[in-house]
């Protein structure tokens, strides 16, 4: 047995840098695929195609939902 004292409690702090670039990263990317789908859904909704629909309404939630992941990335590199 080791008569080792427990180490002091440290985390990994997420640095100002990190936080930026992940805000960054999230809204360029959620913008792009959320922007793309969107744009493309309308375009075949105007000509008649009604299956746009399916790209339409989720693109907000998909756009948002790379943001979501970037972020538990992000929270997973702390604990």
């Amino acid at each position: 047995m080791s008569n080792r004292g427990s180490r002091p409690y440290s985390r990994i702090m997420v640095t100002r840098e990190e936080i930026l670039v992940l805000g960054l990263t999230a809204g360029v990317v959620g913008s792009l695929v959320g922007g793309l789908m969107l744009g493309l859904g309308f375009i075949a909704v105007s000509e008649g195609v009604h299956m746009g629909w399916l790209l339409v309404l989720p693109a907000a939630p998909a756009g948002g939902g790379l943001g979501y992941l970037l972020a538990r990335k992000l929270a997973a590199k702390i604990g």
